[in-house]
């Protein structure tokens, strides 16, 4: 039986409930006796909850955060409410010590996280890459202290008492907010608000395109879930909804998403921005959706959500848990002060004295430790069988054991690059966005883990795998995905998808003046280490009359930018499938291909080999590494610097031309191999590239010239506005000649 300051505050909570959710008379008025037996607590005066003001009353009503008294309850429920207030305060500890971060969520979301870790989810501490684990993001990644106390307590390594102690310090394992590349047991990075539920769509997708392809009647060798828990901030993020969409459409039934409806976010009350119905926009959306009225101490109501979600097979769950931000502060719980600051010492003091909390900062209680210490011997055993189990799956179907092996394992098939296309001078002319499809078909025959799709451009961006159908709800097995015009929420879903195993290969493809609209899932790629390949076609004036809302200019220069990122422009068919395989082999670091509508001609001299360099030369009738003049060009342009080559030497002139399809890669180069290709002794260079010159400087150096696009484009055909923007043959040779 639960004590009588639970009831008091889960009456509270559904009397604000009632009115958020709607009841059957247009008010409600409720009272509430005075909160017995607290270490702190305030008289609860009458709520009233009237349709003009969505919750004004609540925030006068209390819920000052009621402490959990156990003294009556039996000794199983005793030790988990002792559980999740360990959980509750390693993290207010963790914020304390770092005068930094947010305790509030973890102070709410305690007992679905204590819940999901101790109760619900399989998992092995030891081997966190363990493939068929269940999957789970803190989509609210500011309220992390949450998921490093859960992982703490867990017995993963990687959070150790002292990394707690660390929080949010230089070099620590528990960093500011979740980043899978500093805190094994983290799958995903997130912090920018709605990117982890996209990753979990991400996550989930993969799990259920696995079980299609490879589970069998007798043998379900992939089987897991993806959990997540999401916030208001998460819920206005527009990324959040193109998602969740694509769950719902795609029948994602293994998504399971923990809604944090708390009403605050740092300006105050989420009634100042964000009055909708989220629970009939997710059943629009195609979601299962369960509400817990009280997540506070409600743990029988979280568990039989969670069960309920389980049962429903065809669609992902929402589960909408109301709880009360920073719940136990005396003084800052319900507020947005609890948000994201410290909750100070006097606070943290009468926190500990409302919840009962006798320990030193960062305590675990033995009994507590006991009770999680069965999770590594458990989840060895959990490992264990299913190895047995994959044993048995590949004695019996050893083609797709081998085939699912190598996607969780991320060794590449042996010689799968021989499957790249290979073109002539003499081979037709056509445009790289063509050249890409073609590498793409290839790829697929030889790569079990590539899959992707475009943002409904794929009769346009080229990017449709012809042997493959589509990946529905009902064709999970196919890997042909349909993002729908969905740029944001396609690149984080794709991000998802990398990050469950690493022989994911996934593809994403829209115009690439269109990045605008992703460049946070793109940046997120580059920090979390998902190696996703973008395939951005239209990408630059060439696109002609579109004009310039879809002609980049600076978007090249930007992604040289970014850290951890290959940005390739091929020239050619040769140039697009050394891109390809440059891709593919960077698992952690993601590649964007700009690539040509417009058709170029197959050049002398490029080769994949040259593009693995980033930068080589294509043709130089110089001797002794001192040309006259290096002419440097990428993309579509290398073929009017090839041209310009020709006719300075008709002139006498010694002439090199140089493909720089990627910075990154060139500048990765020994000194020695850089010096060979532009050698610091001839400053007479020039570039062409029909976008931004920004950044060009480093190359030309300062006596050089660049030649490009600073203002946005304009609408008419290519060729004319190559020729009035000065992207010409013509205006190579004269800034050749002014150079040199």
């Amino acid at each position: 039986m639960a004590s009588s300051s639970s009831l008091y505050l889960s009456q509270a909570l559904l009397a604000r409930a009632v009115y958020l959710h709607g009841s059957s008379s247009d008010r409600v008025s409720l009272s509430f006796p005075s909160f017995s037996g607290l270490k702190s607590h305030s008289p609860c005066k009458a709520a009233t909850f009237s349709a003009g003001s969505r919750r004004r009353g609540v925030s006068t009503s209390v819920v000052r955060a009621a402490a959990v008294e156990t003294l009556d309850q039996t000794t199983e429920v005793s030790l988990v409410e002792k559980s999740i207030n360990t959980i509750r305060f390693l993290a207010i500890d963790a914020v304390e010590k770092a005068n930094s971060g947010h305790p509030g969520l973890p102070m709410g979301c305690a007992p679905m996280g204590h819940i999901l870790y101790d109760e619900v989810m399989k998992y092995n501490p030891k081997n966190p890459t363990w493939f068929n684990r269940d999957r789970f993001v803190l989509s609210a990644g500011h309220g992390c202290m949450l998921q490093y106390a859960l992982l703490h307590l867990a017995g993963y390594d990687s959070v150790q008492e002292q990394d707690l102690k660390n929080f949010r310090q230089w070099e620590s394992r528990t960093p500011g907010h979740p980043e899978n590349f500093e805190t094994v047991g983290v799958e995903v990075t997130t912090g920018p608000l709605g990117q982890g539920i996209a990753n979990a769509v991400g996550l989930a997708l993969a799990e259920k395109h696995l079980a299609a392809r490879f589970n069998k009647p007798d043998n379900e060798i992939v089987d897991h879930y993806t959990y997540v828990i999401l916030g208001d901030g998460c819920q206005m993020e527009g990324i959040s909804n193109e998602a969740c969409s694509l769950a719902g459409h795609w029948g994602l039934g293994k998504l399971i998403a923990f809604y944090d409806d708390n009403h605050i976010s740092i300006d105050g009350d989420t009634e100042i921005a964000f009055t909708e119905n989220v629970d009939q926009r997710f059943e629009a959306l195609g979601w299962h959706v369960i509400w817990v009225k009280n997540g506070n101490t409600g743990y029988d109501e979280i568990r039989a959500a969670i069960k309920e979600a389980k049962a429903v097979k065809d669609k992902p769950t929402l589960i909408k848990v109301t709880t009360t931000i920073g719940y136990g502060s005396p003084n800052k719980a319900n507020s947005y002060s609890v948000h994201g600051s410290a909750l100070g010492a006097k606070e943290v003091d009468a926190t500990r004295k409302n919840l009962g909390w006798p320990y030193e900062p960062f305590h675990v209680p033995e009994d507590v430790k006991k009770h999680w210490s069965r999770h590594v011997p458990n989840g060895s055993k959990l490992e264990a069988e299913w190895n047995a189990k994959f044993a048995g799956y590949e004695k019996k179907y050893s083609e797709e054991a081998a085939e699912l092996k190598g996607i969780f394992t991320g060794v590449l098939p042996a010689g799968w690059e021989k499957a790249l296309p290979t073109y002539t001078p003499e081979s037709p002319a056509d445009a790289t966005r063509n050249l890409s499809q073609q590498n793409l078909n290839a790829l697929v025959k030889v790569l079990p883990g590539l899959l992707g799709g475009s943002a409904d451009l794929a009769s346009s961006n080229m990017t449709l795998l012809k042997s493959y159908g589509d990946f529905q709800k009902d064709t999970p097995e196919e890997r042909n995905v349909r993002f729908g015009v969905r740029e944001h929420g396609m690149g984080a879903i794709c991000n998802g998808i990398a990050l469950h195993s690493p022989g994911f290969i996934p593809y994403c493809a829209t115009f690439f003046v269109f990045t605008d609209y992703m460049r946070a899932a793109i940046r997120i790629s580059a920090l979390c280490e998902a190696g996703v390949i973008y395939v951005m076609t239209h990408d630059s004036i060439g696109l002609g009359e579109d004009g310039p809302t879809h002609q980049p200019i600076e978007h090249l220069a930007s992604f040289r930018a970014m850290p951890n990122i290959l940005m390739l422009r091929p020239a050619d068919g040769n140039e697009t499938a050394g891109s390809y395989k440059v891709a593919v082999l960077n698992r952690k670091r993601p590649s964007i291909l700009a690539l040509s509508r417009q058709k170029l001609p197959q050049l002398p001299g490029t080769s994949i080999e040259g593009v693995e360099k980033g930068g080589y030369t294509i043709s130089d009738n110089s001797s002794g590494n001192k040309p006259d003049v290096i002419l440097i060009g990428t993309g579509s342009e290398l073929e009017i610097a090839a041209a310009a080559a020709e006719d300075l030497r008709k002139e006498g002139k010694t002439v090199r031309v140089v493909s720089l399809v990627s910075w990154e890669l060139f500048d990765e180069q020994s000194a020695e191999y850089k010096e060979s290709v532009l050698p610091a002794s001839v400053s007479a260079r020039v570039s062409i590239e029909a976008g931004s010159t920004f950044g060009w400087q480093k190359i030309v150096g300062s006596k050089g010239k660049a030649i490009g696009i600073d203002r946005f484009g304009a609408s008419a055909p290519a060729g004319k506005i190559y020729k009035e923007f000065g992207i010409t043959k013509e205006a190579v040779i004269a800034a050749a000649k002014q150079v040199s």
